[in-house]
């Protein structure tokens, strides 16, 4: 220490001045490594919530609390800070310079004192019970102050509650205090239950606009059309004098031209009031024509022409083959509403290349190769046995076969052996129980697709035992004889055919070369081919069927690869989605649709057990 500063220092003393600070000490500069880090963020994530645990111990004892919240004469204290935090009403009050904002205690009407109370406790605790006894309350007063995580849980929570008995309630209630979430779960739920919850105290007192949109949809769980209809006779015998006006609001959700006419006849027209309404006996007029002019309608894509999911059938895949093993006798079949696929009854014999059709409602399957051998034998599937049964076999050994209907017979048409390509033509009496040989084709024809459409039987496609064919053929029954009509754009073997809105669809195949997914599309008016959207994936030896206003593509072979995808084409928007895929790759399988009612199938489970009423809830 210099002198200066020793003479300062002492100076200072003999003033009487505090005592002398320590001399600051010195700190040679740290050597750090160029790499190190020059600052580190240090965060304590457990923070927020221990200091919601400190703010839930000061409001349980009112310490520090800066508002009363006054609903129905019970006082509730809480901090400004941490309502604004959890409730976007709350958070609007207090920032944005509202009167409520300036004053200490502040009156709420239209609110469960006890329901405020717990939304207040869960913005300091997270947490919150909920039950049955609560949830209305709970859900009301989150819509009301905007709590949107409690508003959400009891959306949920109420979803979780639905029953044939409540769902129509639970919706009304939902479409007051404005939840998306619960009004779909609801509208889902009553659309899946519908022949229950039609019988419930709660749908004769809907309103005919909600009525009318949750009949606005195709995946309305019934056995027919005609059950849409008496729920809607039953609606309006309830109140008839004052439904009779908005009687077609609803109405018009019926898919009317989908009842059969002696149905329309003998039961809508009948109706009274349906008699007295204009609107309404447009609808019938409508209704009528579609029956009475079909080539008029044929191609329509509009909504109210098309079943409803639950309506319109099974599509089944039957046999084929995979990339191992032996041919399948496995069955897998589609569900359109459900979008999902299922294990059905396994075939007596393995069959790949297999022929299949539905006859009456029963399923068969014809020929095909086992692994072995060609076939000749065939199996029929009656949903009242619930089992395959052999029936009488063809005259003739073979796969790559195609089975038609066209009227009370079925066709199988052309196919091959390890010698040759058909052109034999056999037809199968189901009450005889006996195949006879009909006119054959002009042209043999194996891995050939065939499509009734009209009152005619299409063979497109193939090959001749050289080459993959463009060409096609069409067969009249009532004169047994078979003619060419007009060629498609592209050579296929293994193709599918289906018919759908009055024209025929060729799909995927093989040319001589490769699998292919051009899609080409026939108008037996024109005698022409056109290209329509290509599917996804290439798709040799598909199967392909109609469903409910769409065309199935399902399985094949991508040329590297047996697939268990499955495609579905909208010919109103002309796109290709993918849809569920099976369970099991396969190529070489028979896809046809089947009625559901003639599968005897049950979709809708028994009732299940009634939990309290909504009123109640």
């Amino acid at each position: 220490m210099s002198d200066a500063q020793e003479q300062s220092t002492e100076d200072v003393q003999e003033q009487g001045s505090s005592p002398p600070l320590d001399p600051p000490v010195l700190m040679a500069e740290l050597s750090l490594e160029a790499n190190t880090q020059d600052s580190k963020i240090f965060e304590a994530k457990d923070q927020p919530c221990q200091s919601f645990i400190r703010m839930h111990q000061l409001w349980e004892e009112k310490k520090l609390c800066d508002v009363v919240l006054d609903v129905g004469g019970k006082e509730i204290h809480a901090h400004r800070l941490v309502l604004a935090a959890s409730s976007n009403y709350f958070y609007s009050m207090f920032v944005r310079d509202m009167m409520e904002s300036r004053q200490d205690r502040i009156e709420l009407k239209g609110v469960d004192p006890e329901a405020m109370t717990k939304l207040v406790d869960f913005a300091y605790s997270t947490k919150l019970e909920i039950t049955t006894s609560n949830v209305q309350s709970l859900m009301t007063a989150a819509s009301l102050f905007d709590f949107p995580a409690v508003f959400n849980a009891s959306a949920t929570f109420l979803a979780g509650q639905l029953h044939p008995t409540n769902c129509i309630g639970i919706r009304m209630f939902a479409k007051s205090h404005g939840s998306k979430s619960l009004i779909e779960a609801s509208s889902i739920y009553f659309r899946e239950n519908f022949l229950d919850a039609i019988t419930s105290d709660e749908f004769v007192n809907i309103a005919p606009e909600d009525l009318a949109d949750l009949l606005d949809s195709p995946l309305v769980n019934v056995r027919s059309e005609e059950d849409v209809y008496h729920a809607v006779q039953l609606w309006l015998a309830h109140n008839p004098d004052e439904r009779k006006y908005t009687l077609s609001l609803v109405l018009c959700k019926v898919r009317l031209p989908l009842l059969s006419p002696n149905f329309l006849t003998q039961n809508v027209e009948a109706n009274q009031y349906i008699k007295k309404s204009l609107d309404c006996r447009d609808l019938i007029d409508e209704a009528k024509n579609y029956h009475l002019m079909p080539d008029k309608f044929r191609h329509t894509t509009e909504e109210k022409y098309k079943p409803r999911k639950s309506t319109v059938g099974l599509l089944f895949a039957i046999g084929g083959r995979g990339s191992v093993g032996e041919p399948f006798c496995s069955v897998e079949y589609y569900d359109f509403r459900t979008n999902t696929w299922h294990v059905g009854p396994d075939l007596k014999a393995r069959r790949r290349h297999v022929g299949v059709a539905c006859l009456d409602g029963v399923l068969y399957a014809v020929g095909g190769h086992d692994g072995d051998k060609h076939l000749n034998t065939v199996e029929r599937f009656d949903p009242k046995l619930g089992h395959w049964e052999f029936v009488q076999s063809m005259r003739n050994l073979r796969r790559g076969i195609a089975v038609g209907v066209a009227g009370e017979p079925m066709y199988a048409v052309g196919g091959l052996d390890d010698l040759s390509c058909y052109k034999a033509v056999e037809r199968y009496d189901p009450q005889s129980n006996e195949w006879k040989e009909v006119a054959s084709l002009h042209t043999p024809r194996g891995g050939v697709g065939v499509a009734t459409l009209g009152k005619y039987l299409y063979a497109a496609g193939g090959n001749d035992g050289g080459a993959s064919l463009d060409t096609v053929e069409r067969y009249h029954p009532h004169i047994d004889k078979w003619t060419e009509v007009g060629p498609m754009a592209k050579r296929r073997a293994g193709v599918g055919l289906a018919a759908l809105n009055g024209y025929l669809y060729a799909v995927g195949g093989f040319d001589d070369a490769s699998p292919l997914n051009t899609v080409e599309r026939y108008d037996p008016d024109s005698n022409k081919w056109e290209f329509v959207q290509p599917m996804h994936v290439c798709r040799g030896g598909v199967g392909v069927a109609s469903l409910g206003g769409y065309l199935f593509a399902i399985g094949g072979h991508d040329g590297r690869t047996y697939l268990n995808t499955a495609e579905m084409y909208c010919p109103k928007f002309n796109t290709w989605t993918m849809v569920a895929s099976m369970n099991t790759s396969r190529a070489g399988a028979g896809v046809v649709t089947c009625p559901l009612t003639s599968l005897g199938l049950k979709f809708m489970n028994s009732a299940p057990s009634r939990p309290e009423s909504f009123g109640s809830l």
